[in-house]
């Protein structure tokens, strides 16, 4: 995840002059396995194919789109901000089936509205941002998650809420 512009602290300036280590460094995989523990505290999840993303949020919502999502598959984007845009804008560049929700920029999408359109229609992936960082709104993903079946899967942009509020 890229922070953005910001200073870089001095010790950071000296860490990056150590010696890397390689990606079959037998300690790379130990630092790889410690993050990946850690990821999973704070994703409150046993799943153990939790890891980092070495990009911005962006790239990590391309990355699960391109991974999960395939060309016959219908997608529901529920749409109120710029990062809920972008998920379509990213599922149209890989020629998706996608269904559009769009609600208001600035307000939470209406469960009972979502729930209408979750049960007209059969859906492979429901897509959602928990907190919308162009307008402050939270999502209510768990009133989401409990209108989809379990073969549905529901994909969440919580770039800005993780460990911070509820999911």
């Amino acid at each position: 995840m890229g922070p953005g512009p910001s200073t870089v602290h001095p010790n950071v300036y000296k860490a990056l002059s150590v010696k890397t280590v390689g990606h079959l460094d037998p300690r790379f995989i130990e630092i790889m396995d410690e993050i990946k523990k850690l990821l999973r505290i704070v994703f409150k999840t046993q799943n153990d194919f939790c890891m980092p993303i070495s990009g911005t949020g962006s790239a990590a919502m391309e990355t699960c789109f391109v991974n999960l999502l395939n060309p016959s598959d219908k997608i529901l984007i529920i749409q109120n901000g710029y990062f809920s845009v972008r998920m379509e804008d990213m599922c149209n560049r890989l020629g998706a089936n996608i269904d559009v929700l769009k609600f208001d920029w600035g307000e939470p999408a209406d469960i009972n509205v979502v729930e209408d359109k979750i049960k007209k229609n059969s859906y492979d992936i429901v897509a959602v941002v928990h907190a919308e960082t162009s307008t402050g709104v939270r999502n209510d993903v768990q009133s989401i998650s409990n209108l989809i079946d379990d073969k549905t899967i529901l994909l969440v942009d919580a770039v800005t809420s993780l460990g911070t509020i509820e999911l």
